[in-house]
């Protein structure tokens, strides 16, 4: 199994190119299953997510052509030879999920195992299912599956989710574009990545309004076609790199950054004393006065702070001048970063969902254990910051959601490498 070996060696400088959005990859992809033409996408991440979706998608009856080193993926399906999307596959990634809705809307049945992935907290289903059952779905849930039909097809209907789960907006947004007549999504995410998947459907012909905003309309259609599509830039890989000046000192920009994909988390860390700026090619990031100070986070759905940056937060906030208060509202069970940091030397206490870190003057380098996907990347941020070498295990975790995240902190002066331990 692989670790990565990180070593304090001060301030990073240089440019860092941002990838397309995972989060954004890992539901347009699924759209592909609502047409018989061909879908191309461009700026895919290349992640072992997206070849896991590949696999999924290939066993529904999926051709996948990928092309331009992965970041170019066709996906046709004449016809869906398979209504099971089973548990091998499934298990390894909970966005798996997302292909019930577009299974339903074609088809009119489906077989779905119930979801795998990163272990920070229940994320149920439930929520995808009501809203499907609203147009019109049928379920039976057994043997670790969700058995899905539409006896008499999807029909529009007016449904208010009670919480804006983006995964039950996606699944809800994407069946509804071939339900017969309107659909109504109430308290819908707001997220870019909403926006996009809602981008690509239109221009497979779905008729949509409202997307980014807590109302969505979708008048059905009876097919959709083909399109190309390029995926939107990760702004939680954005998020991510925007730290490593701050956490390390020095100057970074992003290309491809964009303020409006992350306005609450930079005005955050406007806050705690970042400087911002927007370049013609992205962010720059940069500490005005040396010490980052403390500031009080809550995560909150778009456009309020992202939960998925609230470990690579967390990391900061160790060594800031002050205590701050971080409160997760999103997911239980996602402060397990928390014990590994302090092993690094951090002050933290963690109340169910609140964590209060009292900064330090210097973090210590140690072996740390990665828990999920954030929390991978937040200790390699954290050994940027400390004295001494920190190696991080269990980094698997991270080629779900970085791609050469080696490659790009080593490109900015940090002293990383991966190993693969005998």
């Amino acid at each position: 199994m692989d670790s990565i070996i990180v070593k304090g060696n001060g301030p990073v400088h240089g440019q860092i190119p941002i990838a397309g959005a995972k989060n954004a990859a890992l539901t347009l992809m699924p759209a592909a299953l609502l047409t018989d033409q061909p879908v191309t996408f461009t700026n895919v991440p290349r992640l072992s997510d997206i070849k896991t979706t590949n696999e999924l998608l290939a066993s529904l009856g999926t051709e996948v052509t990928v092309s331009d080193e992965g970041q170019t993926i066709k996906l046709h399906t004449p016809e869906m030879t398979s209504d099971v999307a089973h548990y091998d596959i499934v298990r390894k990634m909970r966005a798996s999920i997302l292909v019930l809705g577009p299974m339903i809307a074609r088809n009119g049945v489906a077989a779905v195992s119930l979801p795998g992935g990163c272990a920070i907290g229940a994320r149920p289903v439930d929520l995808h299912l009501r809203g499907l059952e609203a147009l019109g779905a049928e379920f039976d849930l057994r043997d670790g599956y969700v058995h899905a039909k539409a006896p008499g097809g999807l029909k529009g209907a007016v449904y208010e989710l009670p919480f804006a789960s983006v995964g039950a907006t996606e699944n809800i947004l994407m069946a509804a574009t071939l339900a017969k007549g309107t659909t109504v999504l109430k308290n819908a995410a707001r997220e870019p990545e909403i926006v996009d998947l809602a981008d690509l459907l239109r221009s497979m012909g779905a008729k949509i309004t409202g997307d980014g905003s807590p109302d969505i309309t979708i008048e059905g259609v009876e097919t959709l076609g083909g399109a190309n599509h390029p995926v939107v830039t990760d702004r939680i890989e954005l998020g991510t790199y925007m730290l490593a000046p701050l956490i390390a000192g020095g100057e970074v920009e992003l290309l491809g950054g964009k303020r409006s994909l992350l306005e609450a988390f930079c005005q955050k860390l406007e806050e705690a004393g970042a400087e911002i700026t927007e370049t013609g090619a992205g962010l720059k990031v940069a500490a005005k006065n040396g010490r980052i100070h403390a500031v009080d986070v809550t995560t909150e759905p778009f456009p309020g702070f992202p939960t998925d940056l609230q470990a690579q937060m967390m990391a900061l906030l160790a060594t800031a001048d002050g205590t701050s208060v971080l409160e997760e509202k999103i997911f239980e069970n996602r402060f397990m970063h928390a014990p590994e940091l302090i092993r690094m030397g951090a002050q933290i206490e963690v109340h169910g969902g609140t964590a209060t870190v009292t900064g330090v003057d210097k973090l210590r380098g140690a072996p740390v254990m990665a828990t999920d996907l954030r929390a991978s990347v937040s200790l390699i941020l954290a050994g940027m910051a400390a004295e001494g070498e920190t190696i991080v295990s269990r980094v698997y975790h991270l080629d779900r959601g970085y791609e050469q995240v080696v490659r790009k902190f080593s490109g900015i002066g940090a002293i990383i490498e991966r190993v693969t331990n005998t």
